[in-house]
């Protein structure tokens, strides 16, 4: 287990934690009253500065319900904490919604996975192995499965 340093530097912000035994995401909260009208995005303040231990970063991702119920998710997604950021935590929404929609303070918004990462080191080369793929991508394998 990790250990992660976390700062309050809003009175109201809420510590994330996982709701349940094996949850991968803890669900992060708002601290302040936003509106977001339909079809636009705003950043929903957290009141939370991290200190990630470096090889790690904390993923930002949508909460399910709120995208199906509401039309509302996270753009940048997954979105990244580095380990050297110590700004607060800040969460892009988007309402895809027909109607504007109110993020009240105290309200789940996004949840945080906790990811393990490591850094690469680019080496030029004349020439990559060749694969069964390929370059194929962009649905190059269609939509169904083949009979």
């Amino acid at each position: 287990m990790v250990k992660i340093k976390i700062k309050k530097i809003h009175p109201d912000a809420v510590i994330p934690s996982y709701e349940h035994k094996g949850d991968s995401g803890m669900d992060v909260f708002a601290t302040h009253l936003v509106i977001i009208p339909p079809r636009e995005r705003t950043l929903i303040k957290t009141g939370l500065i991290f200190e990630i231990p470096k090889g790690y970063e904390v993923q930002v991702r949508p909460k399910s319900g709120l995208a199906l119920k509401e039309g509302i998710t996270c753009l940048n997604t997954p979105g990244t904490i580095d380990s050297n950021y110590r700004g607060e935590l800040g969460v892009i929404l988007i309402n895809h919604g027909s109607k504007s929609y109110v993020v009240n303070p105290g309200q789940k918004i996004a949840q945080l996975v906790v990811q393990k990462v490591e850094e690469a080191k680019f080496k030029v080369v004349e020439d990559v192995s060749k694969t069964s793929r390929g370059s194929g991508g962009f649905g190059s394998t269609g939509l169904f499965k083949n009979k």
